[in-house]
Formats: C-alpha cells, sequence, structure tokens
C-alpha cells in the first residue's frame, strides 16, 4: 500500500518574492517610449495592479538613465512639494558645481541640508505665484543639473496641488530638453477638479506620449505567479481557477493570498503540483482587506451603504435590488451606486446590473458589517430577490437561512434543489439540503422528507466518492434518530441510505439498511424492487445464497408489475449482475438481452453501470472476452456522460482483467494512481491495494506483499465486503506455505472458507480452495484436501466458469502430486496449465507448467522437468514476476542447472543508486508505511527516515511519494529481492 496521508505525503511551501509576470509587453513599451525622450508616460490602474512592480522592472533594466523616484504618501493632508523634495533627498553624490545659478537659493527653505552647496538665499517675493514660479524653475534647474534624464512620480493621485503644478511646469518646458516623466495613478482615486486632471488630458504636442492602462493578469499569468512564488513548481487547474475567480487577477491579492494561504497551511505540494487543501473560501488578507475599508471610509455614508447591501447580494444585482437591500430611495440609491463605481468599487454591465469588481473587496466589505447588522440586511436582501421572476431560488434560500426565516429557508431550498436536480447538478441539490438538515430545526415531516430527497440527489452524482457523500451518510443516519418518524419516512431514508453505503463500501452496513427498509417500501413498487435487488447481491452478510435468490426471486416478481422500461431495465441489469455474483448459470441469459446504449443520459449512465457491473461479474468467473466487451461499453457510456466516478469503476477493473490476462506492462503507476483517487472510497481502495500486493508478490517484494494483503484481508472483514477477502487470504497462504508454514497458511483461510461454505458460492474460490488444498496437503490432511475438492467441484456444477474450472483442476493435480502419483500430476499439471491459458491468464499457467516441471523431475524425468523449469524462468522473468523467477533460479541450481542471465532493466538506471538502507526505505514506503512506522520498524529516528526519504527521491528524481513508488517498481529496485 502506498500512503497518502497529508502529514506524509505533502510539503509545506517556503514563499519566494514573486517574478515579474504577465506584463512583458508593457515593460516594452515602457522602455521604448522612455528611449524617445522627450517622452510622458502616464501608467494607470487600480490599487495593487502592478504599476509600481512595473516601474521597478524598468528601474532595473540596463537602460543608461538617471532617474528620480519620488512616491505620493496616502496622507490625510499632502505635504506641499513634499514628494518631490523627498526624491532629491535620495541622492547620494554632492551637488554639482555647474550647472546652477544663483535662482537655486530659492532652494534652501526647502533643502537646509545643503545650505553649503547652494547659492545664498534670495530676497523674498511679495506676489506668491511669482514666488511659485521662482521655485519651480530652480527645481527645473537642479534637474537639469543633476542631469536626471526620467522624473518618475508614483501614486499621483494622492499629489498636492502644487507638486501637479510643478509636473505641469515641467511638461511646458520638455521640448527644451529636461527629463522624461513617468507618472502612476489610480483613475478611479482621482478627485474631481484635480489638477491631475489636466495633465492626463493635456498632453502637449512635440513629445513622445504614452498611457499604459493596467489589466488585471489572465489565469494563465495568475498560475504563472503563484508557482513563482512556489519553488516555481506547477499550481493545478482547480487552484488556478480558484485564486484567478477570488482575486481577479489583481497580482497583489494573489500575492497576499498565497503567503495567507501559506501561513495557515492551507497549500501542499502533492504528485507534482501545488494544490490548496480546501477549496471552498479564501481569507482575505489584511492588506487587501485593509485597502479596500479605507477606500469604502472615504465615500458617503449611502453609498458605504450601499456597497455593504451589494456585498451581501454577493452578485450581480439590479438597481432596484441594491435599493430595496440598503433600504435607500431609487435616487439616493443610484446616486450612490455612481459613487462607489467611480471610485472603483463597483463594476456595471450593459444591463445596468452592479457587483464588485474583486470578490476578495466583496468579501472584506461583508466581513466589516456587523454580525447584528447581517441578518437584516439578508432579509432584505430576500424579500428584494422574491419580487424577481423567476426568482433566484439557490440565492434565496442562502438570504432566508442567514435571516433565519427557516420557513422560506425551507421552501426555496427545496424548490432549489429540484431545479438542481433537473439541470443535472446534483451537487448542488445535495448541498442545499444537507445544509438545511443540518442547520435548520424543522418538523419531523418535513425533516423526513428533505433527508429522502437529499439522499436521492447524492445517488444521481457522477463525482468520485468525496465528502459530500460522506456527509450525506452523516446527515441522513442523524435524521433517522428524528424522534417520531413513522416507519415510512424511516424506509424512505433508510432507501438511499442503504444505496450510498454500498458506493461508499461499507457492505455490511447497506445491507442492514436496506433490510429495515423494503418492508415498508410497498406503496413505491420500484424501490422496493430496487432494495430487493441489492438484497440479493452477494458480496456481503452471514445469509446463504438461496436468501440471496429469494430476494431477487421477489424483485422479478415486483418488476413485472412496473410499466416503465427504463425502470425495468435497471431492474433487470441489476439482477444480471446479482446473479452473477451468486454464480447463477441464467446471468448469462439476462446478460444476453441488454442493451449497449440508451436514448438519453440517464439512461446511458444506467446501462454503463450495468455493464461495468456485469465485467466485475465476468472477471470473476474468468470469461475474460466479456469482461472486456462490458468493461469497453461501460466506459464508453461513461466517457460521453462525463460520469468520473464510473470512469474510475472501469478503469479499476480494466486493471484487473490486465493483472489477470498478463498485460503488466505500467500496472504499477496505474496501482499508485488507482490508489490515489480511491482514498475515498474504502472498497475500490482496497481494489487498487490488492492490485499492488499481486505485483509485489510477483516481482518479490515479500514484506510489502504481506503488508498489503493483510490490509486487503483485514478492511474487507470489517467493512464486510465477504467476497474481498478471498484472494488476500490465498495470496498470504501462498506466502507462508512457500515458507513451510502449513499452519499458518491453514488458518488464515479457515474463515473465508467458512464464508464460501456458509453462502454456498463457490465461484468466489478460485484462489481461496488450492491455497487451502495445499495447506491441507501441508499439514499432513488429504482427506480433508479431498473432501474440500469434491465440494468444490460440486459447487461448480453446471456452471460455464472457466477460472474456477481452472483452479478445480489445480486441486486434482495437488491430489494427484500428493499421493506420489508423479506421472499423473504431470499430466493434470499440463491439463491445469492448458486451461489456465484458455482464458488466458498466463502468470497462473506458468506456476502450473512450474509444478509439472517439478512433477516430471520428482518422476525421474530429470531433464525433461530441468528444460521445462528454464523455459517457465525465462518466461516468468520476460512477465515481470521477477520473484518467482528468482525462485526458479534456484531450483534450477539445485537441479544442476545453469540458469541464463537475463538484463534487469531498471536496475542499470536507478537501482544502483540507492544505497541498502534507503532501499529499506523505500521499500517500506511502496507497502504503505508511514514515516513514523518507517521508524519503528527499522529502529530508526524519524528523522533519519527522513533524510534517506529525501535522498531517494533526489536519486530517482522525483518529488512525491506516490511517484517514488511508482518509480521504484518501474526501475525494478526489488528484482532481487527474495
Amino acid at each position: 500500500m502506498i500512503d497518502f496521508s497529508p502529514e506524509e505525503d505533502e510539503t509545506s511551501p517556503a514563499v519566494a518574492t514573486p517574478r515579474f509576470v504577465g506584463r512583458d509587453r508593457e515593460l516594452a513599451v515602457l522602455r521604448g517610449a522612455l528611449a524617445r525622450p522627450p517622452a510622458i508616460v502616464l501608467v494607470e490602474g487600480e490599487a495593487g495592479i502592478g504599476k509600481s512592480r512595473l516601474l521597478r522592472e524598468w528601474s532595473a533594466t540596463p537602460d543608461r538613465h538617471t532617474a528620480l523616484v519620488s512616491v505620493c504618501p496616502p496622507l490625510r493632508e499632502s505635504l506641499t512639494l513634499g514628494p518631490i523634495v523627498d526624491a532629491f533627498q535620495d541622492i547620494e553624490h554632492p551637488l554639482p558645481g555647474e550647472g546652477l545659478t544663483e535662482l537655486a537659493g530659492a532652494l534652501r527653505p526647502l533643502f537646509p541640508e545643503w545650505s553649503s552647496s547652494l547659492p545664498p538665499a534670495l530676497p523674498p517675493l511679495d506676489d506668491a505665484k511669482a514666488a511659485r514660479h521662482r521655485l519651480f524653475r530652480a527645481l527645473n534647474e537642479l534637474l537639469r543639473a543633476l542631469r536626471v534624464d526620467v522624473l518618475v512620480l508614483e501614486d499621483a493621485h494622492w499629489a498636492d496641488e502644487v507638486t501637479c503644478e510643478f509636473l505641469l511646469f515641467v511638461i511646458s518646458r520638455q521640448q527644451s530638453g529636461g527629463p522624461s516623466l513617468v507618472i502612476s495613478y489610480r483613475p478611479e482615486e482621482v478627485a474631481d477638479g484635480s489638477l491631475l486632471l489636466r495633465l492626463t488630458s493635456r498632453l502637449p504636442a512635440g513629445v513622445t506620449q504614452l498611457r499604459i492602462a493596467l489589466a488585471p493578469m489572465r489565469p494563465a499569468d495568475t498560475a504563472a505567479l503563484v508557482s513563482s512564488m512556489l519553488d516555481g513548481e506547477p499550481i493545478s487547474q482547480e487552484f488556478t481557477t480558484f485564486m484567478h475567480g477570488r482575486t481577479g487577477g489583481v497580482p497583489l491579492a494573489v500575492e497576499e493570498s498565497v503567503r495567507l494561504m501559506c501561513d495557515r497551511a492551507d497549500i501542499v505540494f502533492r504528485d507534482g503540483q501545488w494544490v490548496r487543501l480546501k477549496l471552498r473560501e479564501l481569507r482575505v488578507p489584511p492588506t487587501v482587506r485593509d485597502s479596500t475599508r479605507e477606500r469604502v471610509s472615504r465615500l458617503s455614508p449611502s453609498a458605504q451603504q450601499v456597497l455593504r447591501a451589494a456585498a451581501t447580494l454577493a452578485g450581480r444585482s439590479s438597481t432596484a435590488t441594491i435599493a430595496a437591500t440598503a433600504n435607500l430611495s431609487p435616487a439616493v440609491c443610484r446616486a450612490a451606486i455612481a459613487e462607489a463605481a467611480g471610485a472603483g468599487v463597483l463594476d456595471g454591465d450593459e444591463h445596468g446590473w452592479w457587483r464588485f469588481r474583486h470578490v476578495l473587496a466583496a468579501t472584506a466589505v461583508y466581513e466589516a458589517i456587523p454580525l447584528t447588522d447581517r441578518r437584516h440586511f439578508h432579509l432584505l436582501a430576500g424579500r428584494a430577490l422574491e419580487q424577481l421572476r423567476p426568482p433566484p431560488v439557490a440565492r434565496l434560500a442562502h438570504h432566508f437561512r442567514e435571516a433565519r426565516e427557516t420557513n422560506s429557508w425551507l421552501r426555496y431550498a427545496e424548490q432549489g434543489a429540484e431545479l438542481a436536480i433537473a439541470s443535472g447538478d446534483h451537487t448542488k441539490a445535495v448541498d442545499l439540503l444537507v445544509d438545511l438538515l443540518s442547520r435548520a430545526v424543522l418538523p419531523p415531516v418535513d425533516r423526513a422528507r428533505v433527508a429522502g430527497i437529499a439522499g436521492v440527489a447524492a445517488l444521481g452524482r457522477r463525482e468520485q466518492v468525496d465528502e459530500v457523500y460522506h456527509r450525506v451518510i452523516r446527515t441522513l443516519r442523524s435524521v433517522l434518530g428524528t424522534p417520531g418518524l413513522s416507519a415510512r419516512q424511516q424506509a424512505e431514508i433508510r432507501n438511499p441510505l442503504g444505496r450510498l453505503l454500498i458506493t461508499v463500501g461499507e457492505a455490511q452496513a447497506a445491507l442492514s439498511e436496506l433490510e429495515q427498509a423494503v418492508d415498508n417500501l410497498d406503496h413505491d413498487p420500484v424501490e422496493a424492487a430496487r432494495a430487493m435487488t441489492y438484497l440479493g447481491w452477494a458480496y456481503a452478510g452471514p445469509w446463504p445464497a438461496s436468501t440471496h435468490r429469494r430476494w431477487l426471486d421477489r424483485a422479478a416478481a415486483l418488476t413485472a408489475r412496473i410499466d416503465s422500461p427504463e425502470q425495468r431495465l435497471n431492474l433487470a441489469g441489476n439482477r444480471a449482475a446479482a446473479l452473477l455474483m451468486l454464480g447463477e448459470q441464467e446471468a448469462w441469459d439476462v446478460v444476453a438481452g441488454l442493451p449497449a446504449d440508451g436514448s438519453t443520459a440517464a439512461e446511458r449512465l444506467d446501462v454503463a453501470r450495468i455493464h461495468v457491473n456485469v465485467g466485475t461479474g465476468a472477471l470473476i468467473w474468468g470469461r475474460y472476452t466479456d469482461a472486456e466487451h462490458h468493461l469497453a461499453v461501460a466506459l464508453r457510456l461513461a466517457e460521453a456522460e462525463q460520469a468520473s466516478r464510473l470512469q474510475h469503476n472501469v478503469r479499476l477493473e480494466q486493471a484487473n482483467l490486465a493483472w489477470n490476462t498478463g498485460r503488466w506492462d505500467g500496472l504499477a503507476e496505474t496501482s499508485a494512481a488507482l490508489a490515489d483517487a480511491d482514498r475515498d472510497r474504502p472498497a475500490h481502495y482496497l481494489g487498487s491495494m490488492r492490485l499492488a500486493a499481486r505485483l509485489a508478490a510477483a516481482t518479490g517484494r515479500r514484506r510489502a506483499a504481506e503488508e498489503q494483503f493483510r490490509l486487503v484481508l483485514e478492511e474487507s472483514a470489517r467493512l464486510g465486503a465477504a467476497d474481498d477477502t478471498m484472494e488476500a487470504a490465498a495470496a498470504l497462504a501462498r506466502l507462508w506455505l512457500t515458507d513451510g508454514d502449513g499452519r499458518r497458511a491453514l488458518r488464515i483461510t479457515d474463515e473465508p472458507m467458512d464464508t464460501v461454505r456458509r453462502k454456498g458460492v463457490w465461484i468466489w474460490a478460485t484462489d481461496l480452495v488450492p491455497a487451502r488444498v495445499e495447506a491441507l496437503l501441508a499439514t499432513g490432511d488429504p482427506a480433508a484436501a479431498k473432501i474440500l475438492t469434491d465440494r468444490f467441484a460440486r459447487g461448480l456444477r453446471g456452471r460455464t466458469a472457466p477460472a474456477p474450472r481452472a483452479a478445480l483442476a489445480l486441486c486434482r493435480a495437488l491430489l494427484l502430486g500428493a499421493s506420489g502419483d508423479h506421472a499423473r500430476a504431470a499430466t493434470a499439471f499440463d491439463r491445469t496449465a492448458r486451461a489456465w491459458n484458455v482464458l488466458p491468464r498466463p502468470y497462473d499457467a506458468l506456476r502450473a507448467r512450474e509444478r509439472q516441471a517439478e512433477a516430471l523431475v520428482a518422476q525421474g524425468r530429470i531433464e525433461a522437468g530441468r528444460e521445462l523449469l528454464a523455459v517457465q524462468y525465462e518466461q516468468l522473468f520476460r512477465l515481470g514476476a521477477r520473484g518467482d523467477a528468482d525462485r526458479l533460479a534456484q531450483l534450477l541450481r539445485e537441479h544442476g542447472a545453469e540458469v541464463p542471465r537475463l538484463w534487469r532493466g531498471g536496475r542499470r538506471g536507478y537501482g544502483d543508486q540507492l544505497s541498502p538502507r534507503e532501499l529499506d526505505v523505500v521499500q517500506l514506503v511502496v507497502a504503505g508505511k508511514t514515516n513514523r512506522q518507517i521508524s519503528r520498524i527499522l529502529a530508526k529516528s524519524p528523522a533519519t527516515v527522513d533524510q534517506q526519504l529525501r535522498a531517494a527521491m533526489r536519486k530517482l528524481k522525483v518529488s512525491s511519494r506516490t511517484a517514488l513508488a511508482v518509480k521504484a517498481v518501474e526501475a525494478g529496485v526489488f528484482a532481487d529481492e527474495v
């Protein structure tokens, strides 16, 4: 088992300064304009859009220029010429001796620290305008004397009037030389009547002019910016969409959000890319929060009220809706909206609907609303939205929930769920209803009705098993504890609950719920028949096959009275799969009549589910051609309907088919990927682990195989999935029989064998009975082995089940070998190998040939036996069963034969690079152990284990535990282990 726990598989990020991203074109045109002096460049954009970063990148370019950079601080009262004066004070070299006239004496009041370098002070002037003009001339002279090529003024929207006047003065003299100007500002914060408007709207002729309007970044640039802060590694598409949607592509919001998420450990490195653990919310970074609130505080009270209403509405809304939510008259609201839009906070569309320009800004405003006022805002919002046609029921449910208006919340949540189900968005329906059940106090009749709808909605989801499924299950179980529910109401909850429990792998609990439900579903024959069909599945519970068959027969009787062709198809398909699991031959007659497509999306999904279940049954029977056909049909339909969970089910069964039929290339990677995707689906996760365990056993990784098969056995027993215990018990028995420990092998097969006898489903025992027979023979009880073989034969009578019948042939050959009749045993093992090959199942056929060779040697035909062993050695090696091949190599040596040397592929590339201690650690990682468990097993400190694990990851050039396990298997680093 490969471990995927967050503690062990994920790495906390170290946040770096973001790279300059998405502004290459703007930087190029800025440089081009300033290369043609004199120039005036205006850089405009909202707060955090990247104006200052653009100018910093320009100033860091190798162009030969002398730049004087001034920044306007956001003071309540701007200091006269403060930005210009502060910019000059950054000059480190002394004032020039040349280029300054007596006029520079006017600068003494501004630069007292330069008094020793400036000419004497000039006499004061009575005319304030003349004094200002003289001062401007002196500053301009100083700029030229210092040979300043570019004067940069950042955040000019905060500049005082005199500073703006000085810029206009410099522009008026640019044609006679002097510096180029670069001015950055936020258009939405330039006050009416500001001289900055005159400067930006009346640019003089004869100079290079450029206006750069910075827009938000695109999603790809947002992803690149985030990646540059996180070691340059890629981020997931889901994370990209989330970040761009929440930040609007504003670089500062992106940067601060990444830092905040890293501080909160919300970001992890998983499978070669950064992902976010929770993708439902994004907290507002303090810098964005404070900036937003500061901007809002400068607006009028009515504009602030409009913004609180818009933040509560949380979506595009009309002026009338905003006015009603803000409790303002239409005229006052229109003026307030215009003010907020002018400040760059709200954004309108061509229909006159308004919303916040950025989600984070809306969140910052909403969070600032006192809790006592929020309920009132939500109530007004709900009443306003009720006037729309059609009413936005999902939004109404949200607002009345927040307003604590339970009756309205209930009404709109149910309407919203109904619409969501009709549109195919079952997850939205589940969210609405489970939220209602979890947070509202409802009468029992309403609570039962809503729970039933939520369960049915969850069954309609196409997604992989996730927290949504588990949340629904917890909620339905909680609702069942509601006092006063009738038997019928409980049945309508238990029925979907039982089917959901099947989906998440809790088989025993599922049958318990369905059995309690079925007798109280007589008012709904379709659901009653469906529940009976599920009870007819033999995978769980203590019942014998006859009991399951009675449930299926009851379901068939009800199905005959159902008019709907779609429902009859669903029930017939489920019946076919259930009969296959029971080992009933008539199932194939039902299968023959199944369609391969449907006329609607719902029908296609139903047909796909049926075919994947039939494919699974065909695998158990050993009818691999049938399995391949049905799984292909299922995959085609599931892909057409974009049903990801169903697609994954098919791919798991296709991987099992590939294992059985000897198509092992890439299976190590497939098993790791399946295990990763199946973490929240216990039954399917165990199926992925069973595949990984087979590979571990075949490649000779004994410890990993044993650990994985133990996990499968124990968890399958815990979940009540009786059929899943068979192979794991048989595999462990075979491992221990190799050690000569027959008694232990016998004990591990006791309980699964009892299950087969009790249920009477012998097609499950393909792996189990041969292992049990061998264990009985090893412990000296051939009579019991013969009785078991005979019972196996009777259990398969009348069934075209090639895999169990090949296993029966193996049991008979084992009995002959144990009796000492080696000649007949060799013939029987030959017959067994041929039976396996017909399927085809080459791995089992090769192992049967190995036993045939041993029988030949025991018969005295040593040369024939050695030749056959040599052939099996090479074929097992080529198949990928390196552990079995090594065992045969040892047998060949014992029989005096030379073992041919075969290249072991990947070992040349990777295996020799790992130290023995690193190999031990990697082996246990592949076995699914956490670092803490590895430290206990190897008696090392956790720090040493971590160091060796990271060294192995570095040597194999991987960045996650999953990739390490896959690369280690593919590289064959354990091929020599026995």
